[in-house]
């Protein structure tokens, strides 16, 4: 038994079934929206507070070279790890996740393809996320950024708001959100480049993350509570207070497994299998 979808034809890595569906609305603890703006807000600021982004999964599987598909290559594989172990995912598996809910919600939306410029050295496309259009109007709503509110992006020719990070920009003329992280605390753009990648696609932009992603070698955690933005990045735990106010700490392992545990949510039989950082190699040629 699937919900119904409104406007279009699926086209999900795996359809979500609506047992799943319930449950992650339970554990959401949010009930079953309409599929309008104030549906959208709610389960998305529910998201962001519920649903880390997160390289868990990833790295254990990469460090212990483990075949088959990476961790959350389904959307219902990823659901069944956050109900059971309360992990997340990064980008690809966390927006494809989040795309298949709402779209089993009845949302018009969209996966689309983009590139995080966290770095001159940065090259494209490198993230995936989610493009909702309500009433005409669309709205990034990004498992990753986790911006606490969907992110309107403005009609052709109307000028984007100064608004506090995240905020939405033009950016050679394609839709962009400046946002922060602790490498990057006065923000960088994610750059959508292009709106409406299939399943396929998107599952091959994925897997290929297998081979090298800088989310292989190191742990990064990122939720939002209470207005602000917590996490782990380079060894650091850190917090972007809702004035975008940095503070930052390092974490020894015992540290990491506790921030893991009892702040983030993962059950500590997953939090202790987490390997220590490993130095980034150069990225291969072609990635």
């Amino acid at each position: 038994m699937q919900l119904p979808v409104k406007g279009h034809a699926r086209d999900t890595n795996l359809l979500v079934e609506s047992e799943t569906v319930f449950a992650v609305l339970e554990r959401l603890e949010v009930d079953p929206p309409a599929p309008d703006l104030a549906g959208l807000r709610t389960v998305y600021e529910a998201w962001c507070r519920g649903v880390p982004f997160d390289n868990v999964l990833k790295l254990i599987h990469t460090a212990a070279k483990r075949p088959g598909p990476l961790p959350g290559s389904t959307t219902e594989s990823f659901f069944a790890a956050w109900l059971e172990h309360g992990t997340g995912g990064t980008c690809w598996a966390g927006n494809a996740a989040l795309h298949d809910l709402l779209e089993a919600l009845g949302f018009e939306v969209e996966r689309a393809i983009a590139t995080m410029l966290s770095s001159p050295e940065a090259r494209g496309p490198n993230h995936g996320t989610v493009i909702v259009t309500v009433e005409g109007e669309r709205w990034i709503a990004d498992a990753s950024i986790l911006s606490g509110e969907p992110i309107r992006i403005p009609a052709a020719g109307e000028p984007a708001t100064s608004a506090p990070l995240p905020r939405f920009e033009w950016l050679d003329g394609r839709p962009a959100v400046i946002w922060r992280m602790l490498r990057a605390p006065e923000g960088f753009p994610c750059r959508v480049d292009r709106v409406g990648a299939l399943a396929g696609e998107w599952d091959e932009w994925h897997q290929r993350t297998g081979a090298w992603s800088p989310f292989n070698y190191q742990l990064n955690v990122r939720v939002m509570r209470d207005g602000a933005s917590l996490g782990v990045s380079a060894g650091h735990r850190f917090v972007f207070d809702a004035g975008g106010s940095l503070s930052a700490s390092e974490l020894d392992r015992h540290e990491r497994v506790r921030f893991l545990v009892e702040e983030i949510g993962i059950a500590e039989g997953i939090a202790v299998q987490v390997p220590d950082d490993r130095p980034m190699p150069v990225r291969p040629e072609g990635h």
